[in-house]
């Protein structure tokens, strides 16, 4: 019988031996597995930290190429003459801004994925913060006029400049630089200067493009400067006798009529077939007969 019981002992001491292995071993290679899930899901998170540095690195740097692209710059030419006719293009373009019509703007060019040009003034304080947005929303922003009073811009070349250098502030104090981008109050073609002085749009034309600037014309005009309708705004905005289209509209407060025909004019030319685009330094550059 005491064989039996040291033989039974010694069987169940096995047994229990092997079962400890067993945990042990089993214990060792869930530690491992641990391990290796462990460290699998740290080289993931660190590869998609590492994909998110390099995203937001490339993400600073088209920033910073988008920024130094739209900037004056001395000596570096802005906008092309030359344009390939087998392209439809067409340039919206909104002077007199930013107002409450920005805003309503921006949500309707949103809806249709269609980037414009904003051509901005100082006179609306309170907006300003819509220069920011509709730049971050990928629309191109350029100057106009800071008083859009004639008789103070055109008073002389001086005065012109000085004009342009505040409005140029008020971009760089929103966007961190200055815009290269501007449209002249009346455009390069207006005689309305005259009155005020003599010449002053033929050295202006030379003067900006020396400094840095390009100015925008227009080929085609909505006609909301002059207070039309909205049903006459449309019948005037429409075309297609042209490929490369600059089309002058604005966005002050008091263009009410302007936001009411944008998805109309919108759409025709979707369906036609055009591109909208923004200004860029490579666009096409529509320039007025100077007429002082």
């Amino acid at each position: 019988m005491r064989d039996w019981g040291e033989k039974e002992n010694r069987r169940n001491g096995f047994i229990l031996c092997g079962l400890v292995f067993f945990v042990i071993a089993a214990t060792v290679f869930c530690m491992i597995a641990d391990g290796r899930e462990t460290a699998k899901e740290q080289a993931e998170i660190a590869a998609e930290k590492k994909a998110e540095e390099a995203a937001e690195k490339a993400r600073k740097k088209a920033e910073e190429q988008r920024k130094l692209a739209s900037s004056v710059q001395p000596g570096v030419p802005v906008g092309t003459t030359e344009v390939n006719d087998n392209e439809k293009v067409i340039y919206l373009t909104f002077d007199d801004g930013p107002s409450a019509n920005t805003e309503e703007i921006l949500k309707i060019l949103d809806k249709y994925n269609v980037k414009a040009t904003f051509f901005i003034t100082g006179e609306d304080e309170s907006h300003r913060y819509l220069i920011k947005k509709a730049y971050d929303a990928g629309h191109t922003i350029g100057l106009h006029t800071y008083s859009h009073k004639y008789s103070e811009v055109y008073a002389s070349v001086d005065a012109y400049f000085e004009d342009l250098n505040k409005i140029g502030k008020i971009a760089e104090e929103q966007l961190g630089f200055v815009p290269c981008f501007i449209r002249f109050p009346g455009g390069a073609s207006n005689k309305v200067s005259a009155q005020y002085c003599k010449g002053i749009m033929s050295r202006l034309v030379e003067l900006v493009q020396e400094k840095g600037y390009q100015y925008y014309d227009w080929n085609l005009d909505s006609g909301d400067g002059a207070g039309k309708g909205k049903d006459e705004l449309i019948r005037n905005s429409r075309t297609d006798k042209l490929n490369h289209i600059m089309l002058l509209c604005h966005d002050a407060g008091a263009k009410h009529e302007t936001v009411e025909a944008l998805p109309s004019i919108i759409e025709y030319y979707q369906q036609k077939g055009y591109e909208f685009r923004a200004i860029d330094r490579e666009s096409y550059v529509v320039h007025h007969k100077v007429n002082n």
